[in-house]
């Protein structure tokens, strides 16, 4: 499985939150949260509309 890097504050918060909802691992919480945010995009007609909702999230400028 690849590996990414995250800032460790950033860990803490997802490791904080991930325990309080009771996901079985740091890695299951952050899977579900990205499955979700990509699911939104796949709902996208193009790729222009995806841009823009990059940009909106603040994922791109």
């Amino acid at each position: 499985m690849p590996k990414i890097k995250i800032d460790k504050e950033l860990y803490k918060k997802i490791k904080k939150y991930a325990e309080i909802a009771g996901y079985s691992s740091v890695e299951e919480f952050v899977n579900h949260a990205l499955e979700k945010e990509i699911s939104k995009l796949e709902e996208s007609e193009s790729e222009e509309e995806i841009k823009k909702k990059l940009k909106g999230l603040g994922y791109i400028s």
